[in-house]
């Protein structure tokens, strides 16, 4: 009769082998976390990328139509392209002089979004 209980019990799984497949879960997780939160940044950085891109030919279109109106008005077009020139440059100048100020919001928005 003993054989009989001693058949009939389910065998506790070995504690080598709970260890080996909590092991092997949590390799998994990391690697799919790791996934995730990859192509979450790629995505992010392909729709960053389009939105730049699209605002810097919207802008560049923007000044070339300026620089042509001012030419007009000043009836020269190289004084309207040397106004909006100026212009650019003193934007410059500014963005220079202010560069602290401006990299750490940015530097911040970046580690956010990577760690997010």
């Amino acid at each position: 009769m003993e054989e009989t209980k001693e058949a009939e019990q389910p065998q506790q799984p070995n504690v080598l082998d709970q260890l080996k497949e909590y092991a092997e879960t949590r390799f998994k997780l990391a690697k799919y976390k790791t996934i995730e939160k990859s192509t979450s940044v790629a995505a992010s950085l392909v729709t960053v990328v389009v939105v730049a891109f699209s605002a810097i030919m919207t802008f560049m279109f923007f000044t070339f139509t300026i620089a042509l109106l001012l030419g007009d008005v000043l009836g020269a077009a190289w004084k309207g392209f040397g106004i909006v020139t100026l212009f650019y440059l003193l934007i410059a100048i500014i963005a220079i002089a202010a560069k602290s100020t401006i990299e750490k919001p940015i530097v911040n928005l970046l580690i956010s979004k990577i760690f997010k």
